[in-house]
């Protein structure tokens, strides 16, 4: 698995003076991409560089040791010799998750649908709470997000919104949100004080890129009608919402809260593109030999993923059998415990996966 190191550490470094150098700095989208790259492989070399220190400490300590030593220094040596050999299957591990071949969409913008499911209103509230926990968890990572459709809650939140997020690793960092997220608490609207159990399905879509899926006009129409809720002076006034429907899936997408025909027409095709681009990436995983198995990984819109009990400030995600006694903090938007150690056994199967 280590064998093309090397050539990789040859290749940061190749880049690591190109862009330094002033032809390739002023042409700006060139530098960009070589930028990417370099960044792209910077971890995996400095835990390189890291591993190779490691066992030029190893070798030093076995040649100290054949050599004619008083007692201090052979201690000194055999603790260098122990404590290196540990730390270089510590860091054999973690080269060796570096290695696994990154998800090609990771980069990627992401597009988030969140539909409230069992539970009615109380499902539909909470649908909302799951948007600004999203919202403020954008927020901190540096993402900017984008409302492209909502369809509002009669009592608050939201019976169906989708939106986009923004910026670099946004489907990295969200792709494990797909799935049905169940919520235990007393509704605002229950007046005996009784716990509900109410459900809302999140899915997330890696950001289709236009070369990426084709589509044939014949396929897909428009229809245009009245915008209804907030949404501006425009809305109610004009035909300006849209429903796209495309043929041969089925799928339907309305989408209503900008101003313009056109730039709700440009959401929904938006939408439709990841959503047709998300059924192809499916399709390939299907047709692969053996599909993972992990909860993890599927993602599926069916499958219960997380539980959130606000009585007892608890959340679980059921996947990975992590439960954080935190769940205020959790709905203010610091997911990184919760994602990282998604990332972390999703890395750790594949790693087993290859080994296999």
């Amino acid at each position: 698995m280590f064998e093309n190191l090397a050539d990789i550490e040859k290749k940061y470094e190749e880049l690591q003076l190109k862009i330094g150098d002033p032809d390739i700095i002023s042409d700006n989208s060139l530098w960009q991409s070589l930028m990417k790259e370099h960044k792209k492989l910077e971890p995996i070399v400095c835990k390189y560089r890291e591993y190779k220190d490691t066992k030029k400490n190893i070798d030093d300590a076995k040649e100290m040791l054949a050599e004619k030593l008083d007692d201090d220094f052979r201690e000194l040596a055999k603790a260098e010799l122990s404590e290196n050999t540990e730390k270089l299957s510590h860091v054999s591990e973690e080269l060796k998750l570096l290695l696994i071949p990154r998800d090609p969409n990771d980069e990627k913008n992401v597009i988030v649908e969140i539909r409230g499911g069992a539970g009615g209103d109380e499902a539909n509230i909470f649908a909302g709470d799951l948007f600004r926990m999203y919202s403020k968890y954008s927020e901190k990572m540096g993402y900017s997000t984008d409302i492209m459709n909502t369809n509002p809650g009669d009592m608050g939140g939201f019976k169906e919104i989708t939106f986009m997020v923004k910026g670099d690793g946004a489907y990295s960092r969200l792709k494990f949100e797909s799935g049905v997220h169940r919520v235990q608490r007393v509704p605002e609207t229950e007046s005996g004080g009784r716990i509900h159990t109410s459900t809302v399905t999140v899915a997330v879509l890696p950001e289709a890129e236009e070369t990426s899926v084709k589509l044939d006009p014949k396929d897909y129409h428009f229809d245009v009608f009245r915008a209804s809720g907030n949404g501006g002076q425009c809305v109610n006034t004009t035909d300006s919402a849209v429903r796209l429907t495309h043929h041969p899936t089925g799928i339907v997408i309305s989408c209503q809260d900008e101003k313009s025909q056109r730039q709700n027409k440009e959401k929904a095709m938006k939408i439709l593109m990841s959503k047709l681009y998300k059924l192809e990436e499916e399709k390939k995983q299907s047709e692969i030999a053996e599909e993972r198995r992990s909860q993890v990984g599927k993602g599926m819109r069916n499958e219960k993923i997380r539980t959130y009990n606000y009585p007892q400030n608890r959340v679980t995600d059921h996947r990975i059998g992590l439960t954080i006694h935190s769940l205020d903090r959790i709905m203010g938007g610091e997911l990184d415990e919760i994602i990282d150690n998604l990332t972390t056994a999703d890395r750790s199967e594949k790693l087993a996966a290859s080994s296999a």
